[in-house]
């Protein structure tokens, strides 16, 4: 789970890209990075950490060019470092130079590394952006093929989830998996500029005059001679017939505020929360989020069972998301710096308190001691998902299975190690009922069947 931007054809590329990645800081906070092509070279610059401090003004300066993509990475293959942050670029002998940014994981990537090295073609990192970059341009120079080509040739090839920005010197590439696993969304400014990002809210503050979703193994082709797109039958790349998009983007990853796989985000919410507080009968007098990304699960809940809902827990926004901390003593330590109840709020009270999932149980049960400890007398934790019992490898660091608490413990057990006086999780059969084709989604990380193995 990362973010991606790209821009065509504006002389202030590179600032609205950082604009575009600030928007999606949520989505990775290890590291980013840009790379901007002014029709000759192509710049690059990536740095672990946020985009504020990365991409200064002065920095934005250097990296004229009116073709930029970028990249917020929060990893899942690859060790933390600026070797494994994107972009990555690619200079040839024959003159065109290659520069892309991927959003996703491969299922195959050991196998299909091991092929291209075995024909030459050298790796600098163990990412997955740099392996389908050098597959695709090994089919352009060493095969002969076109661009669109190699992409549906990777496409027949490449397991996993994708969404892909590939730049040239002229041109700028956007494709999808044929599941269309993570989200991807493009559109055009009122001066010709186009714009591509992962979600909906990256492109609001670009301000274009309309915008679409790539459809599952679509092509994007935009130059100097407009926009084509190549719709690919993705039934001809899948086993399913249906798109697997990933249920946890609505549920932690995205923003609230942006629309995604056809749905509000802040709506699939919402629904949640409602369908979480059915048939619960627990009594309370307040409903209190993890905040943020439960805020309107917690909002849901308290509009369905009538009961006040409020701020209790103040969110440090400078500490970035627990769930993407890379290392578990980051993750804890990131718990006390983040979370601060109010003062004298929460005391003599029973909560209801909505977190969004569990995977280890260490961070909520720190929240749930911390609530406690300032004077609530019940606290009920309710989760707006089921279980978590398999891990996710489409572009989720979730642990092995051994590391998922669900896996290894009952709903009891999991109550009394993280302290709360109740426990309840959302039903796979609520998840699949609060968005418009549950069909089309993934829930593998709940129920273990996954579209590709």
């Amino acid at each position: 789970m990362c973010g991606i931007i790209g821009i065509y054809r504006n002389e202030n590329a590179a600032e609205l890209a950082s604009l575009g990645l600030f928007a999606e800081q949520h989505r990775g906070q290890e590291s980013c990075g840009m790379a901007v092509n002014d029709g000759i070279t192509i710049k690059l610059r990536k740095k672990m950490g946020l985009v504020k401090e990365v991409f200064t003004p002065e920095k934005i300066k250097i990296l004229n060019g009116d073709i930029a993509i970028g990249h917020v990475r929060y990893p899942t293959r690859g060790t933390s470092s600026e070797y494994n942050s994107q972009p990555y670029i690619v200079e040839t002998l024959s003159g065109p130079s290659y520069a892309l940014t991927s959003n996703g994981d491969m299922i195959n990537y050991k196998e299909t590394r091991k092929v291209l090295e075995s024909k030459g073609v050298y790796f600098a990192s163990t990412n997955d952006g740099e392996l389908l970059l050098k597959y695709i341009v090994y089919q352009v120079e060493k095969k002969g093929k076109t661009i669109i080509e190699s992409i549906q040739k990777m496409m027949k090839y490449i397991k996993g989830a994708y969404s892909t920005i590939l730049a040239t010197k002229e041109e700028l590439y956007m494709f999808r998996d044929p599941y269309a696993i993570r989200p991807m969304v493009y559109g055009q400014r009122k001066d010709g500029t186009v714009v591509v990002a992962s979600e909906s809210s990256a492109l609001d503050i670009l301000d274009p005059l309309w915008q679409k979703e790539l459809e599952p193994a679509e092509i994007v082709i935009v130059n100097d001679n407009g926009i084509t797109s190549i719709k690919n039958d993705p039934n001809q790349f899948r086993t399913t017939k249906t798109c697997k998009h990933c249920i946890f983007e609505h549920i932690y990853f995205s923003r609230p505020d942006s629309f995604i796989f056809n749905e509000n985000v802040y709506k699939v919410r919402q629904k949640i929360g409602m369908f979480l507080a059915k048939d619960d009968d627990i009594k309370a007098d307040i409903v209190v989020p993890v905040p943020d990304s439960s805020n309107f699960i917690a909002l849901g809940y308290s509009k369905e069972r009538n009961i006040p809902y409020e701020m209790g827990l103040i969110r440090n926004h400078y500490v970035g998301r627990t769930f993407i901390k890379p290392e578990q003593t980051i993750r804890d330590e990131s718990v006390n710096q983040k979370f601060n109840p109010l003062p004298n709020f929460f005391k003599n009270k029973k909560i209801v308190l909505v977190d969004d999932s569990i995977v280890r149980g260490t961070t909520i049960k720190k929240i749930v001691k911390l609530i406690k400890k300032a004077g609530a007398e019940e606290v009920h934790l309710r989760i707006g998902s089921p279980p978590i019992k398999f891990s996710c490898y489409y572009g989720i660091d979730t642990p092995t299975r051994t590391e998922l608490i669900a896996n290894n413990k009952t709903v009891e057990d999991i109550r009394n190690f993280i302290g709360a006086d109740s426990l309840k999780y959302l039903t796979l059969d609520q998840l699949n009922d609060s968005v418009k084709k549950p069909q089309d989604y993934c829930y593998a990380c709940f129920d273990g069947i996954y579209p590709m193995k």
